[in-house]
This record gives C-alpha cells, structure tokens and sequence, in this order.
C-alpha cells in the first residue's frame, strides 16, 4: 500500500511539472498548486561559498544560471599563526572582495555560528565571518546563513555525514576529476545548499 501510494504522489509531482532532479519538465506549464510554495526554491545565481576560519576559510563560487551547477573557483585561504587576528581579517576580506568583484557574485552563502566551548575558538570563527559579512554587505551582495546539518543535508542527504563524505558528493555534483580540499569542499557544499534552498 504505502508503495503504490509513494508512486502515485512521484506520479503527480512529474505531471505537475517537476522531475526527479528538481527542474522543469518540457510538458505542458500548469499553474502551481497554492501549497506547492517549496517548488519555486533555488536560486539562480552566481553564489559565493563560505567555511570560515581565521586560518583556513574556504571559498568557492559556483554558477547555477544555466542548469546544472559549475565550480568556477575555490580556494583555500591559509594563514600563519604569526599574523595577528586582525590581519587575518584583512586577508579574508580582501579574499572575497576579490573573487565576489571578479565573477560578479550576487548572492552569498556561510555557515552559521555553531555553538562550541572553546571561547578562543568562538571568537575566532566571529572575527572570520565579520571580516566576510562586512565586504560582502558593502558590494551589495545578499547574504544567507546555513546550519551546518542543514547543509549536509542538502549536499548528502544526510545531517550527519562527515567532511569527507560532502567532499565526495561535491566532487560528483560539479563533475570533478579529483576532490577539493576539506575547506574548499565545505565552501562549495555551502554554496549548493543555498542553490538549493534559497527562496
């Protein structure tokens, strides 16, 4: 019974004009249901990825526009603990006012502040996401924040999966031939999670 039932809602979602991957179908355009709000998420942009640090942010910056989603870019911004906080921060915010002016990103995506017990660690990760947050409100960019299981979640299906497990199905999402780096990966599963997500 519940299987016959599961087939007859997929069945009504692909007659209603959605397909397995979320996109359009080429049929015949029907009017959306009023409760079919979740329908119209996903944004079509070109998307800025952040997994902030104060010595190791990530960044990536994906294109979803045109159909499947591409990797334009991403990067590791490794710092040395002989830089102070404060210039850490000048080198994350250069970092993405770099890449947000050279691929005219519009929107921007980073994961939310997790609460930890380390206060150190805690005001590391705040000095990071200031340091972006402030370049990107001052180049208009609009800003989303993500919970880290929220994020997993959209890439893997899974609130739990590990680092390695999101690099993996990042790799597979863009195609790649090789996996990114840890952080680059996170950036990039930021990104997709808003691609997905976004209003």
């Amino acid at each position: 019974m519940a299987r016959s039932s599961s087939r007859s809602l997929w069945t009504a979602k692909l007659r209603d004009g959605a397909t397995a991957s979320g996109k359009p179908s080429l049929g015949q355009p029907r009017k959306a249901p009023a409760k079919a709000a979740g329908a119209a998420r996903g944004a079509k942009a070109i998307i800025l990825g952040i997994d902030p640090s104060l010595r190791g942010t990530g960044l990536a910056v994906i294109d979803t526009r045109h159909g499947e989603p591409r990797l334009l870019v991403s990067l590791t911004l490794k710092l040395p603990a002989k830089l102070e906080p404060y210039q850490c921060m000048g080198k994350i915010a250069d970092a993405v006012e770099m890449l947000a002016i050279k691929h005219s990103v519009t929107q921007a995506a980073i994961e939310e502040t997790i609460y930890v017990q380390n206060f150190r660690t805690a005001q590391a990760m705040g000095a990071s996401r200031g340091a972006a947050l402030s370049v990107l409100a001052r180049l208009g960019a609009t800003v989303h924040e993500y919970a880290p299981k929220r994020i997993k979640m959209a890439v893997t299906g899974h609130g739990a999966a590990s680092k390695e497990q999101v690099g993996r199905m990042v790799k597979s999402v863009f195609g790649l031939g090789a996996e990114l780096p840890l952080d680059e990966s996170d950036a990039a599963a930021v990104a997709l999670c808003h691609a997905y997500n976004a209003r």
